[in-house]
């Protein structure tokens, strides 16, 4: 059984090379592949690739679902690990991970494995508020699932039963500095806006602009335990909140531009 790794890159120089470090064991001496879907970076990123034996494709961006269809469809491995840029194999993840795929299959077989994520916050590990232990589905056979078409937070669906929750973890680096996390959430909340506006007209809402981001707030610092993570933790939910906020703004923003045109 061989195991391809696939991963999106733009620009991630500061990451790629301890992604592709973590994984290297799993795909040596002919044991698997690393694949890396490419849009423009203009740093050392995809150097870097290469230099851990990566085979780098050039693409246009579409979006982040086509983008990893695309790495996902050019795999050769019996079984595929989709990694973030910034994620890390932890060793107990890893020493899984060749268990899984260095086994035989037969009918009764998951086709797919959840993994936890370790998301670190300004270099904490969050441990609370609903980020641990995030579990997403990585692990999975070929041919068995995709990403559905989503303009952010897309979510990969199989077909087939999926196994046992695997004990290790994948290090999520997410945000170094708030900085970083003030950016994305920019980003993210506008990709957000344009899901919300293409399920139909978007007004201004006080409860979704004003109340939703609060809420948000309480249930995840109070309710779940978010302030147990210190100052990181109530950066964390107080700009989380924010986000939020600016999600429906936007889209509000957005429809009453469209209405103009």
């Amino acid at each position: 059984m061989r195991l391809s790794v696939v991963i999106i890159t733009c620009n991630e120089q500061a990451n790629i090379a301890r992604t592709l470090a973590s994984v290297q064991p799993l795909v040596a001496d002919g044991k698997g592949e690393i694949l890396a879907v490419d849009s423009g970076s203009t740093d050392g990123t995809v150097e870097i690739a290469k230099s851990f034996g990566a085979k780098v494709f050039g693409e246009e961006w579409r979006g982040f679902a086509a983008q990893k269809n695309s790495a996902i469809d050019k795999a050769t491995g019996d079984w595929i690990l989709s990694l973030d840029a910034d994620e890390e194999v932890d060793p107990e993840l890893a020493g899984e991970l060749a268990e899984k795929t260095s086994a035989s299959a037969d009918a009764d077989t998951p086709v797919a494995f959840f993994i936890q994520r370790k998301n670190l916050f300004l270099g904490r590990w969050i441990r609370h508020g609903g980020f641990w232990p995030d579990e997403k589905l990585r692990l999975f056979r070929k041919g068995s699932g995709q990403f559905e078409s989503r303009a952010v937070h897309e979510d990969l669906r199989v077909h087939g039963r999926t196994g046992k929750i695997l004990q290790g973890a994948l290090i999520h680096h997410s945000y170094p500095t708030l900085s970083d996390y003030i950016e994305h959430m920019n980003r993210y909340s506008s990709l957000g806006a344009e899901m919300a506006v293409a399920k139909g007209k978007r007004g201004f809402s006080f409860v979704d602009i004003v109340v939703r981001p609060w809420l948000t707030f309480f249930y995840n610092y109070f309710i779940r335990l978010g302030f147990l993570d210190g100052r990181e933790g109530l950066l964390l939910h107080l700009y989380h909140a924010a986000y939020v906020s600016w999600k429906y703004a936007k889209a509000w923003e957005l429809s009453r531009r469209k209405e103009v045109a």
